[in-house]
């Protein structure tokens, strides 16, 4: 089977910047593929490569099969991009941008104007379709952003940051949308994000840093290797907690997750990290309510591999 997006070592420099060095994955038909990375880590670069966009110093990327450097416009058709920062014509309404969009692609009137009522009630905008978009909240100019990479039933998404600097509830509500799609339309998903909540509704997810793909894998298994390895803690006050947690020589890292603290440990140290930092907590006068173990997040995981990464250069 051809797999919906090949990258196979792509490298990209920009002066002495290795933008992306080296990257290569596959999506399949109807996955969702998250890339994490920090900021400047190549996650916006590896999209204008996928997208044509830019042109790779070496290496190659395909769509369902096409080259995209020597098959630009039979991959171009594959796929449906969405930039991270709003890219569409203010001054049109939310009907004449899609129609513009439609229009670049050669799709007939006949064809463009019932798709473009199917996409703006998909998306929650059939009410809107005469306002202009300048006038459009942030997170409506996310959806019509999605409805005009959507207007030429493209077969590959390539959402860049699509949820940045929208509210928690618009967050969910385009999730929903990328969710329904792969179900309803069998569209396959690459999808940058530097939220962990979001990472974890992937299929698989891919760490990038400095241009290097680090790990991947699903988010099951990108944890698992610090199953056992992560405590909650939670007490008060909570910064002294944290002082007195940093200091335990099997404790490698902590991090503040609310009111309570992460803490990953030295493998198979937990229960002398659970039996000793109560006392010693007592000692330095904090009240510790609990210390347990618990399941990793994809954010404990992009902490620890974001340190290893720093490490190594």
């Amino acid at each position: 089977m051809t797999s919906a997006v090949l990258a196979d070592q792509l490298h990209k420099t920009f002066a002495e910047v290795h933008a992306v060095d080296g990257l290569s994955f596959k999506v399949e038909p109807g996955e969702i593929y998250g890339f994490v990375g920090p900021d400047g880590a190549g996650k916006t670069t590896t999209m204008r490569l996928l997208c044509g966009g830019f042109r790779p110093d070496s290496g190659h990327a395909e769509i369902y099969g096409y080259d995209v450097i020597k098959h630009p416009d039979e991959a171009r058709t594959q796929i449906g991009y969405l930039a991270q920062r709003f890219s569409l014509y203010g001054d049109l309404t939310v009907l004449e941008n899609l129609r513009f969009f439609a229009e670049m692609h050669n799709i007939p009137t006949s064809n463009w104007k019932p798709r473009a009522q199917e996409i703006l009630k998909f998306v929650g905008l059939d009410e809107f379709s005469d306002r202009r978009a300048e006038q459009l909240s942030g997170g409506m100019k996310q959806k019509l952003g999605l409805a005009t990479a959507l207007v030429h039933r493209p077969k590959v998404l390539l959402l860049d940051e699509p949820t940045g600097g929208v509210d928690p509830v618009t967050r969910q509500d385009f999730w929903q949308l990328i969710i329904r799609l792969v179900g309803q339309e069998g569209v396959s998903v690459v999808v940058s994000t530097p939220y962990m909540d979001e990472a974890s509704r992937c299929t698989r997810v891919g760490f990038v840093s400095r241009g290097k793909l680090i790990t991947e894998g699903t988010p099951g298994q990108v944890t698992s290797h610090l199953n056992g390895r992560v405590l909650e803690l939670v007490g008060d006050p909570l910064d002294r907690m944290r002082h007195a947690a940093v200091a335990d020589p099997d404790v490698e890292d902590v991090q503040v997750f609310g009111d309570r603290l992460h803490l990953r440990i030295k493998p198979g140290s937990g229960d002398r990290v659970i039996d000793r930092l109560p006392t010693v907590l007592r000692t330095q006068g904090v009240q510790m309510q609990r210390i347990r173990p618990i399941t990793a997040t994809l954010e404990d995981v992009f902490i620890e591999l974001s340190e290893q990464a720093d490490q190594v250069q």
